[in-house]
């Protein structure tokens, strides 16, 4: 079929059917006539009208570049190199004009249901005999999508899987109100569960020897401490430290997700030192543990993804090999929905408190009539608390409530960071008073931190205890919760 006469195949079938009587156009209301036109009928029509960003001239030429990107009987390369000019064209485009490009993608190379039903009908009706297998090949072929072949089609050109990664983070965006969008993103998603599995992917050292382009990203992607200058990264890759990354083939300067690791003789309990860049570097021969203080994806575009548990297990293998006498393996973390989660249940914080603990908190001033606002208000100064202090109790049980809850609609822990190390197979092992004086540490979780230990021996059965919706935690974080 030549390229003129697929195009008007599919004007034909995109054209909404209309009856015999319909009016023309001229004759219809002013107010039809002002609506948006559909994609077919700009396909079909001559002249751009009102705001549309291209004209159907432009859609019919940019609808014929992309048939020929995934047409069957060009090469891949000249289907790659075809997809990398029309990847040029993207980067230039106005937002309205890549909206335009998206509405082609979307709608001329979607499913075709008649042939997936048809393909149903004979996978039913071939159970049991010997054409089963090649009816479910077909079916297989047939729920492949045309959009799903075109968007393979632009991973063959060497810049073509960084761009469809940033393309779904472009899309992420506007799928609350571009609902049409949905199929295009769900597609990518589905094919980067694939392109990036951890099979392919490499893990890879960064240290200061590493070029300096790699060293910059890590200042611009660290998502959970900011590093504030060179001589903050050269602190974080200083001897007594340790950066892995994983890396794609295609994208080999560009990190997929990273963790920063300090070894130390003993489990890490606040950043302070951490990121002290005065501080001596600590003596290897003496560390016996290895704590993850930062972890960070860096491809928006690639979230839904997971391969941070299998960054963990790999850089625990790397450590092991590099230092034989390590024997524990945490973190040191932030708990990021405490303060918001607290603001909605500190009420039902002090009910489960007693009346013991309520008249103690009575005794702090401002408190004279506990309620949920009065013990909110007073947790706002949690740096000035001393030990001894009702309050930094009742923070920190609340900061243990918190932890070992579950949301009860999706079964998984509240908190992201805990879902994250405890679906690894992780345990709640301690909170950390005043552990991250930061601005950001303070807004998040009143400076509260917490490791989440790796016991090696004992990941499985942490991961079977996660899945009867019961949260691992050591002793001491059980003793605090109400």
């Amino acid at each position: 079929m030549t390229t003129g006469n697929w195009l008007r195949d599919k004007v034909a079938r995109l054209m909404p059917q209309t009856s015999h009587d319909e009016k023309p156009a001229g004759d219809r209301p002013a107010a039809a006539r002002g609506r948006p036109r559909s994609l077919a009928q700009r396909l079909d029509g001559v002249v751009r009208k009102g705001d549309e960003a291209l004209s159907p001239r432009e859609l019919r030429r940019l609808l014929a570049e992309l048939q020929s990107v995934v047409d069957r009987q060009i090469s891949e390369v000249e289907a790659g190199r075809h997809a990398s000019e029309i990847a040029q064209w993207y980067a230039q485009a106005t937002a309205p004009q890549r909206m335009d490009w998206l509405r082609l993608l979307c709608e001329c190379f979607a499913h075709d249901p008649g042939v997936i039903q048809a393909a149903r009908a004979q996978y039913e009706a071939t159970q049991g005999g010997a054409e089963h297998g090649q009816a479910e090949i077909r079916l297989r072929q047939a729920l492949e999508s045309p959009r799903s072949r075109l968007l393979q089609r632009f991973a063959g050109f060497p810049q073509g899987l960084g761009f469809l990664v940033n393309l779904r983070a472009q899309l992420l965006p506007l799928l609350r109100t571009e609902k049409w969008l949905v199929p295009i993103e769900a597609e990518l998603e589905s094919l980067f569960s694939s392109w990036f599995d951890v099979a392919f992917l490499e893990l890879r050292r960064i240290s200061w020897d590493s070029p300096a382009s790699l060293v910059e990203k890590l200042i611009k992607y660290e998502a959970v401490h900011a590093i504030g200058s060179w001589a903050d990264v050269k602190n974080r890759l200083d001897s007594d430290r340790r950066c892995y990354g994983f890396f794609h083939p295609q994208m080999r300067d560009e990190p997929l997700i990273f963790v920063e690791v300090a070894l130390l003789d003993r489990m890490a309990d606040s950043m302070a030192p951490l990121l002290d860049e005065t501080a001596s570097a600590s003596d290897l021969s003496k560390a016996t543990t290895a704590i993850f203080y930062s972890i960070s994806n860096t491809q928006p575009g690639l979230r839904g993804v997971s391969f941070g548990d299998s960054l963990i297990k790999r850089v625990v293998e790397a450590l092991q090999e590099e230092f034989p006498k390590l024997r524990h393996f945490a973190t040191l973390s932030p708990i990021p929905g405490l303060r918001g989660w607290l603001a909605k249940n500190a009420g039902q914080l002090l009910a489960k408190a007693g009346p013991k603990v309520r008249q103690q908190l009575a005794q702090v001033p401002g408190l004279e009539q506990p309620s949920a606002e009065a013990l909110l208000a007073a947790f706002d100064a949690p740096l000035e608390l001393d030990e001894k202090s009702p309050l930094r109790r009742m923070l920190l049980q609340a900061a243990a409530c918190y932890l070992t809850e579950m949301d009860k609609k999706a079964e998984r822990p509240l908190d992201p960071v805990a879902r994250f190390h405890l679906g690894n197979g992780a345990r709640i092992e301690r909170l950390n008073w005043a552990a991250d004086t930061s601005a950001k540490g303070l807004r998040q979780s009143y400076a509260l931190m917490v490791n989440y230990l790796y016991d090696l021996n004992r990941l499985a059965k942490h991961r079977s205890q996660l899945a009867q919706r019961k949260i691992p935690a050591s002793g001491a974080i059980e003793a605090l919760v109400l």
